[in-house]
């Protein structure tokens, strides 16, 4: 199956101050489908013009794509890897790498994100839906009488009762964008998850959390939710 170039950069992400050269190829086994697989990361040392390439642990998506810039504070650029899982879930697969002195370290993974961080979502009386995140117990209150009539009859009595429990969840990260919010040339991390009421398609809104490096990790620093 021939390999394909799906995207690439140019920026100095080893810190020798040359231009570096990024590109990330893949498969494609359905001729007719965006669908690709055997992703991998390849750099070139603009200095020596040695190759390494790094097989991604997650390695088949949708529009894989590449993002240079600092993350870490060190003026390095660093590798920003994203991808679409498809299907009605609307996940995405990303990491962040730092190649500094031609050394590849994760500074980002989607699965250590996911696993780090739990919600309980339950519906509440009244036409109110509270999100609670399970490590810090910050909580949010979301009013889901923009859902309509129909929604709420089959799950609120006339006297805005709930007529049984019922729970949601909030998705696994659907999407991860840097933002330089500072000015300053660094940029933090902007991470959208999707939360669902009593099935997948039954969006209630979309929890937004950003992230900034500190202490050798990216760290949460603000949260905020967005009503659809």
């Amino acid at each position: 199956m021939p390999v394909k170039l799906l995207d690439r950069k140019t920026g100095d992400v080893n810190g020798d101050g040359i231009q570096d050269f990024v590109f990330l190829t893949g498969t494609l086994p359905f001729p007719d489908s965006p669908f690709r697989e055997n992703i991998t990361l390849w750099i070139q040392d603009g200095r020596s013009g040695r190759i390494y390439n790094f097989p991604l642990k997650t390695s088949m998506g949708y529009q894989p794509s590449l993002f240079l810039g600092d993350f870490n504070g060190d003026k390095i650029n660093d590798i920003l890897v994203s991808m679409f899982s498809g299907g009605s879930g609307g996940y995405t697969y990303n990491y962040v790498y730092s190649f500094v002195h031609n050394s590849l370290n994760v500074l980002f993974d989607y699965e250590v994100f996911n696993n780090l961080y739990h919600y309980k979502v339950e519906y509440l009386d009244g036409f109110k839906v509270k999100v609670t995140a399970v490590e810090t117990g910050n909580s949010y209150i979301i009013d889901i009488q923009y859902k309509g009539a129909e929604y709420l009859a089959g799950l609120y009595d006339q006297n805005a009762k709930l007529k049984k429990p019922a729970e949601g969840s909030v998705n696994a990260l659907g999407g991860l964008y840097p933002i330089d919010f500072q000015g300053k040339g660094v940029y933090d991390l902007l991470a959208y998850q999707r939360i669902i009421g009593l099935y997948n398609a039954d969006g209630l809104g979309q929890l937004n959390t950003y992230l900034r490096w500190k202490d050798h990790t990216f760290q949460p620093y603000d949260q905020t939710i967005q009503i659809y």
